[in-house]
């Protein structure tokens, strides 16, 4: 009866997570996704706790409480610019929890049981394995989001021979353990776990700092996997579940991530994509033309008496911080009658979804973030659009320039509206390094300065129309 009981509580939590994900993914029912997910959370750990022959809860109570104060503490001074690091450290630390786990299982079944079954051991290498890669990549992805590592790729010759060999060397390091497990090699073990960390880090730095988004789903994904192989270490039925639910959900918005920035699994798998020599990155000097700058005052006149405009964020705009000022001038538009919606780029920002998350904060109404597939077909009838910080994610060169980097990416299609106001300090690349053709497009009119400072200019220039 207790063993039903509890598999059962435990398929209610996956229920909740489920349900959760599913309202995870739509903006307008995220918060509820999220409660909904923390619910079922709570009742894994608590009839996990309850089930468990727990030596004493002193440790356990001990840690809850420090990693609480740590959250807390985390949640509100981390700055939405850095969230993204946030969550890739946040990948490590659940990958870096696995590997605990399977190497603290390992150790106690070396010592109880000189041939403890070979399922358990192919779940506690791979989860050592899984876990030692997502920790260190994640430090490795934090740190170039960071700008603490180099953004740009790291490349060396035999690069993805290295990694091979590495891989094979932990396959080679599993298979001894399991063929060897009546005679315990704690030396293997570690090996099997530097190298593994060594790998992580092998994977990752290839991969241009532009390309983040990517990395940080697919070190999500792996967290989940590391997770899933760690439930089958200690016959955890909710974190199998959960780590499932993560592993598959993670994979399945790496290929989302991937559509959006043309890329393929493939690339992401084996590293080194985003890759690009700068020999072959185009300086740009066939399409520079002559950059019009406009006044803050001239731009105002130019929102006021327009009929629809289009506000495009992207990680200038939470470097700066703006997307309280920017909601107000869209609520200043709107009382004058214009039509004002947020055009949303799946990879804009450094992470899943950060411009969702950034409009959302400044309590922009949910049905007013368009989507790239939704708002595109609209730009030829839109009057104004303002790109704020927004770069690699409106360039032109992804449809016009072969020779690009950038060439194939799907973009929004900014260049097609009527006029534009691009927002920016100056004309630097954004972060994949490449000049953007829209600077020199004879409807754009460059506005130069920090974000939140022009946009309050705007605002205060709007009110005097």
């Amino acid at each position: 009866m207790r063993a039903a009981l509890i598999d059962f509580i435990y398929l209610g939590a996956a229920i909740l997570f489920v349900v959760g994900l599913k309202w995870m993914s739509a903006a307008a029912t995220a918060r509820k996704g999220n409660f909904i997910s923390a619910l079922g959370m709570l009742a894994a750990i608590l009839v996990t706790l309850l089930d468990q022959h727990i030596l004493g809860y002193r440790g356990i109570i001990g840690g809850a409480l420090i990693g609480g104060l740590l959250g807390v503490w985390a949640a509100r001074s981390v700055k939405m610019t850095a969230m993204p690091q946030m969550v890739a450290i946040l990948n490590g630390f659940g990958g870096l929890a696995s590997l605990f786990v399977s190497a603290g299982e390992w150790h106690r079944l070396s010592l109880t049981e000189f041939a403890f079954p070979t399922d358990v051991a192919i779940s506690i290498y791979a989860s050592a394995i899984i876990g030692a890669v997502t920790f260190s990549g994640s430090l490795v992805a934090a740190g170039k989001l960071q700008e603490i590592i180099r953004g740009q790729p790291v490349l060396f010759r035999g690069q993805h021979i290295i990694n091979a060999a590495l891989f094979l060397v932990c396959l080679g390091l599993a298979v001894h353990l399991t063929m060897h497990k009546a005679n315990p090699d704690p030396h293997a073990f570690l090996a099997l776990a530097i190298i593994a960390l060594t790998l992580g880090v092998l994977l990752v730095i290839p991969i241009g700092g532009a390309d983040m988004p990517v990395v940080i789903c697919l070190l999500n994904s792996y967290s989940g996997i590391a997770a899933a192989t760690t439930g089958f270490i200690i016959h955890n039925h909710g974190i199998i579940i959960t780590g499932a639910l993560v592993g598959a959900s993670g994979l399945i918005l790496t290929q989302i991530m991937c559509k959006a920035m043309n890329r393929s699994l493939a690339n992401v798998l084996f590293g080194g994509f985003g890759a690009v020599s700068a020999a072959s990155v185009p300086s740009g000097a066939a399409t520079k033309g002559a950059v019009r700058q406009i006044s803050a005052e001239d731009a105002a006149t130019l929102l006021a008496y327009a009929d629809s405009v289009v506000f495009v964020p992207g990680y200038g705009l939470a470097v700066a911080q703006a997307q309280h000022v920017v909601r107000e001038l869209g609520d200043l538009l709107e009382k004058r009658g214009v039509k004002v919606t947020y055009g949303i780029h799946p990879v804009a920002g450094r992470m899943p979804g950060h411009m969702n998350v950034l409009l959302a904060e400044a309590n922009v109404p949910y049905d007013k973030l368009l989507d790239m597939e939704v708002i595109n077909p609209h730009f030829e009838r839109t009057d104004v659009v303002v790109v704020v910080g927004a770069n690699d994610v409106v360039n032109p060169a992804a449809r016009n320039t072969p020779s690009s980097p950038l060439y194939g990416m799907p973009i929004l299609d900014v260049d097609k509206a009527r006029q534009i106001i691009f927002m920016k300090r100056s004309l630097n690349p954004g972060f994949a390094g490449i000049d953007n053709e829209l600077f020199y497009n004879e409807k754009t009119r460059m506005l130069f300065g920090d974000a939140a400072k022009m946009l309050a200019s705007l605002v205060a220039e709007v009110k005097q129309v």
